[in-house]
């Protein structure tokens, strides 16, 4: 495991100099328009996000995702480093981060739009409609999208049900870990 943890970005990295490499990068306001955290939009401040961070697990985890693939680039999780938390993952030897992606409001709407539309292609391939779960209402559906703010993904699955989810394709050649 140490190993592994050598080789993700997020091992030994504060929170504070995440979020401080985040802003100087990107600024608050790209920053909640990408994360939809409102620690980034009102009164913006590092403290804050920091004490926001600190006490919400789901939320911490969700600027760790953004950091290690939108900002760091890092190729995507597969397998069983999908259901590990941001700081547990490992990449292979020799992967290092890229350049930071460049974000605008414009590339953030298009990556919401295109979340939104592949996990509705997602839940219209789960089955049929009449499957008890009110179709308006996803904050108790039992889905738990991973995926975080502006990230496309094809995988879902239900709480407890992991062979609904779908596998990802791999890249096959060792000098492109992306799969792209």
């Amino acid at each position: 495991m140490v190993e592994e943890q050598q080789n993700n970005p997020l091992h030994g990295l504060k929170l504070e100099t995440l979020i401080t490499e985040l802003v100087e990068c990107y600024d608050w306001k790209i920053l909640y328009a990408a994360l939809k955290l409102e620690c980034f939009n009102l009164n913006p401040s590092i403290e804050g996000c920091l004490k926001f961070l600190k006490k919400t697990e789901w939320a911490r985890e969700k600027v760790e995702h953004f950091y290690l693939y939108r900002y760091k680039r890092m190729p995507k999780a597969v397998g069983a480093q999908f259901d590990l938390k941001p700081r547990e993952r490992g990449f292979a030897p020799g992967i290092m981060p890229r350049k930071p992606m460049e974000l605008t409001f414009e590339s953030i709407a298009r990556m919401h739009a295109q979340a939104a539309e592949n996990f509705d292609a997602n839940r219209n391939a789960s089955g049929p409609r009449g499957s008890g779960r009110p179709q308006g209402n996803r904050k108790n559906s039992g889905y738990d999208n991973r995926a975080g703010a502006g990230q496309s993904s094809n995988s879902y699955r239900r709480d407890g049900d992991s062979s609904s989810k779908p596998s990802r394709a791999v890249s096959s050649d060792p000098s492109n870990p992306w799969g792209k």
